[in-house]
Order: C-alpha cells, then sequence, then structure tokens
C-alpha cells in the first residue's frame, strides 16, 4: 500500500542475479518478475523491491543501509541462510532489544536477521 511520505520500494545491487533469486527465494520464500536481464523485482519480503546488476555489493563497512529481517527462530534462519550458500559475518548475538546475526547473500551483500 503507498502512503504519502512512506518508504514503499527498496532497491539493491546484485552482482549475481540468479545466484541472488534463488538464495532469497529458498530462504525467506521471496517471489520475483524479472523486467529484462538486469533487473528483478521482489514480493513476499515484507516490502516490495527490487535487485539491479552491478558490480557492487552494500555491507555496513562502507557505510551501507542494513536492512534487517525478522525471524521466530534465528537459529533455523542462520541455518538455512548458511545451506543456501550464504555467509555468516557476525554469528547470532546479543543486543539491546534481542539477537541477531548478519549475513552476506551470493552477490556479497549484507543484511541482518533478528528476534525477540
Amino acid at each position: 500500500m503507498n502512503q504519502h511520505h512512506k518508504i514503499s520500494y527498496l532497491e539493491l545491487p546484485a552482482r549475481d542475479l540468479p545466484g541472488t533469486k534463488a538464495f532469497f527465494s529458498q530462504v525467506f520464500g521471496w517471489e520475483f518478475t524479472d523486467y529484462g536481464p538486469e533487473y528483478t523485482c521482489f514480493t513476499n519480503g515484507g516490502m516490495p523491491g527490487g535487485f539491479y546488476k552491478a558490480g557492487v555489493s552494500a555491507c555496513t563497512d562502507k557505510g551501507s543501509v542494513l536492512m534487517v529481517m525478522y525471524s521466530e527462530d534465528l537459529s533455523t534462519t542462520q541455518t538455512k541462510v548458511e545451506k543456501a550458500g550464504g555467509k555468516v559475518i557476525k554469528p547470532i548475538f546479543s543486543f539491546p532489544g534481542g539477537r541477531r546475526f548478519h549475513f552476506s547473500d551470493p552477490s556479497g551483500n549484507e543484511y541482518a536477521v533478528w528476534s525477540h
């Protein structure tokens, strides 16, 4: 639903579009629609967005925004990330408000998953 002055879409770089699509489909159940060979739109991720073909990746060490997802079972999600080819950057740790871990996808982008 579009709301005035609210974030409505997210676009992320991807060095490996097919690998990124397969990863997020397998781990998080996202669905994709391709718009040419260099762009794909995702749905079923909480907020719609897309991946565009790029030679760079997003990570917090470079000042990038960190997209954080929620999981009811953090350990199971971390295992799914690893089995699907994601790389755990920071294993599960506690922070004020819960626990989380950071990982990179097949394109090298950094994400986090948190839980209570």
